[in-house]
């Protein structure tokens, strides 16, 4: 039971906070279950909330627990609606209602996505060879969503004829699309219906026959490439390719030029491609270079060669270059050498020019190479940002399109003429209500890890910031997969800024933002790395009176929920509160449960823990494995019933263990979305009520209340 007027309390500092009701939190039923495994023996009182997912007898028990827990969190979070309203109203009045993407001209024909005013959805549009053509509406998103809590539209593929339209649509959202094809002549559907999908299509030259992934129904794996010839029903659709290493994932595209079709398996540690002429729709797919232990690489295709990505005798990446005819990697040519310190991360294939994303000292870098070797970088000028390829989908072009955004600067889009080097900004993210960037000032620190690793950090504040222990402080990160968690801005977080907080992102090991190194200490069996790494950002920023344990918040989502939950466990008294979104917290049982979505894919991001030591290295950090009881940090916890990332199960159970073992009276919250899954709400303007929710917990914290 709550006590009406919670505190948190620290060694040398006491505040009062948001009058929480007193409400009686949901306990979960405890129905023990034995694991047994290397002699190691755990008894789960919670497993039992798989049975939603399983199809269990336990199934309505495990609904009407998480919607106890809504409406707990409802009662609990009752004084903050106005807030939250407010909040919604404010985060909402930031985004211009009426807008429209840059347009990419693609095959005679200028693409662009729009919005309007009040509508959730967007409408995909086109104009033929000049922007002051009518406008042609592919797809109005506003209207097919009409009625429906969820909707998704992705992979919009344009035949080489322009005639039609294939995209994947998802209503329920667990990423099983369904592709479609649209008569761009007529406005009417084909009778073509393609099920269980990854939402892909990929046209052959012939406009009528199309390759896409097919998915496990159980598992969601992506297990089989498959052809479609227009007019016959899916059942009868062949298996060009299908991959028999569960750790891989695999996929099908085009490349620039419409020459070829590739498909792609990769792994954390191996990929292999095969490739055939786009018009020679049923040719046997050739193997690019077979797959070899520890090599991955990825193609591109150009004129006259293929340009090759691979880590092969090169951790941080080397590009290569090979004939069309000859494409083992015996005939592998270097092109751009292995760099200790930079990190060779892709390459953009035009006519004349090749674009290489390189990453330095944490920072993205775009070179530029004219085919006849001279290049230059793209200057940016900022401490800490984020610089990416935009959509450039015309081979010929002279132009680059890249995306550009600090934490203090707006996401822009930029076209670069590659010979000139002139650069022409297209667009700028506009802040309805204005902004001015002056009035914000943004860091890149470097704190100490206990090993000695120096670990970045971007942070930003609105101008006159008392560095003296008592600001607010919000540190994010992720630290997963290789995923670089780069510095870009945010408008929602302009809500916290403008009340005083600093937003903080932590580039913990696990990420890539150092090279692939800081990828690999920060995986497996040095996972821990990353978990000790954010702490050490913590620690560092109250060192540096950035803030004190008092005001300072953690939130991450997915496997960043799974760092929340291990930086509780370990350092529970750093932590005021924190934000667990869709959080992969049970590691070890998911792990052993093949049939659950993703697990074979992520053995050589985790472990297999039926092999012994990748079990007890996986436990001795697995949040739900390790709660006991003593004082844990406010908390809040989203997930999604639908989620096909992480199954809601995992944050339920954890919540369900945490309320029995915790000795503190501090707020513990479980919001689980009923209709949704892992991305959340597939509206451009629900979601925000989700952020709404986050920041008014975060506020009530600090005892702001407007």
């Amino acid at each position: 039971m709550l006590s009406s007027a919670l505190a948190c309390t620290n060694k040398d500092t006491k505040m009062e906070t948001y009058k929480w009701p007193a409400a009686k939190a949901p306990i979960a039923e405890i129905k023990p279950k034995q694991r047994v495994l290397h002699g190691d023996t755990v008894v789960d009182n919670y497993y039992w909330m798989i049975d939603y997912f399983k199809k269990g007898p336990e199934s309505t028990k495990t609904i009407d627990y998480l919607n106890a827990e809504n409406a707990y969190l409802d009662k609990m979070m009752s004084g903050t609606k106005t807030l939250q309203a407010n909040l919604f109203k404010e985060l909402k009045g930031r985004i211009k209602e009426k807008d429209e993407s840059v347009p990419v001209f693609k095959n005679g024909y200028f693409y662009y996505s729009r919005t309007e005013e009040g509508k959730q959805y967007s409408k995909f549009c086109r104009k033929k060879e000049t922007l002051d053509a009518k406008e042609e509406i592919l797809l109005d998103i506003d209207e097919l969503a009409k009625g429906l809590p969820y909707y998704s539209a992705t992979g919009y593929s344009v035949s080489p004829d322009n005639k039609l339209l294939a995209y994947g649509v998802d209503q329920v959202s667990r990423r099983q699309y369904t592709i479609l094809i649209k008569n761009l002549e007529t406005g009417e559907l084909l009778k073509d219906s393609i099920p269980n999908t990854e939402g892909d299509a990929v046209w052959a030259a012939d406009n009528k026959t199309l390759f896409y992934t097919s998915k496990n129904a159980k598992t969601l794996l992506s297990e089989k490439i498959k052809k479609h010839k227009l007019g016959t029903a899916a059942s009868r659709d062949i298996v060009v390719y299908q991959e028999k290493d569960k750790s891989n994932y695999i996929g099908v595209g085009k490349s620039k030029s419409g020459k070829y079709i590739f498909i792609y398996s990769s792994a954390t540690l191996s990929a292999e491609e095969r490739l055939i002429p786009a018009d020679q729709p049923d040719a046997e797919f050739k193997v690019f270079q077979p797959r070899i232990k520890d090599v991955l690489y990825n193609v591109t295709a150009l004129a006259d060669k293929f340009l090759i990505v691979t880590n092969w005798n090169a951790k941080n990446f080397r590009l290569m270059e090979c004939p069309l005819d000859k494409t083992a990697k015996e005939n592998w040519k270097e092109v751009i050498p292995h760099r200790k310190d930079v990190l060779l991360e892709d390459v953009e294939g035009f006519k004349d020019f090749i674009v290489i994303s390189e990453r330095k000292n944490g920072l993205a870098q775009l070179r530029i190479r004219k085919l006849n070797g001279a290049e230059h970088y793209i200057d940016f000028g900022e401490p800490t940002y984020n610089a990416s390829v935009g959509n450039n989908p015309e081979y010929n072009s002279e132009k680059l399109r890249y995306i550009y955004t600090s934490m203090t600067t707006p996401v822009s889009v930029y076209d670069y003429h590659m010979d000139t080097k002139e650069k022409q900004l297209m667009k700028q993210q506009v802040v309805v209500g204005g902004y001015n960037k002056a009035g914000y000032t943004t860091e890149r620190l470097y704190a100490t890890a206990k090993d000695g690793t120096q670990v970045p950090i971007s942070l930003v504040y609105k101008n006159g910031l008392k560095k003296d222990g008592n600001a607010p402080l919000l540190l994010y990160a992720y630290g997963s997969y290789g995923h670089s968690m780069d510095a870009s801005f945010s408008s929602s977080n302009l809500s916290l800024l403008n009340r005083g907080f600093v937003f903080a992102i932590a580039h913990i090991r696990g990420g890539q933002e150092m090279g692939r190194q800081w990828y690999e200490d920060g995986r497996l069996m040095k996972k821990m790395n990353t978990f000790t790494d954010f702490i050490d950002c913590g620690n560092f920023l109250i060192e540096k009176k950035y803030t004190s344990s008092a005001h300072l918040y953690a939130q991450g989502g997915s496997a960043g929920g799974l760092l929340m939950g291990a930086v509780i466990n370990l350092a529970p008294e750093l932590w005021h509160g924190v934000i667990a979104q869709v959080p992969f917290v049970d590691v070890v049982n998911t792990m052993l449960d093949e049939s659950i979505p993703l697990t074979t894919n992520e053995f050589d991001e985790w472990g297999n823990p039926k092999n012994a030591d990748a079990y007890h290295y996986m436990k001795s950090y697995s949040p739900y494995e390790n709660i006991e009881a003593k004082h844990y940090p406010n908390m809040l916890v989203t997930t999604g019933l639908h989620d096909s990332q992480v199954q809601y199960f995992e944050p339920a159970k954890w919540v369900a263990k945490l309320r029995a073992t915790k000795t503190d009276k501090n707020v513990l919250l479980l919001k689980t979305d009923m209709d949704f899954g892992h991305g959340g709400a597939s509206g451009r303007f629900d979601y925000l009520k989700d952020i709404a929710l986050n920041y008014a917990f975060l506020l009530s914290l600090e005892n702001i209340n407007k």
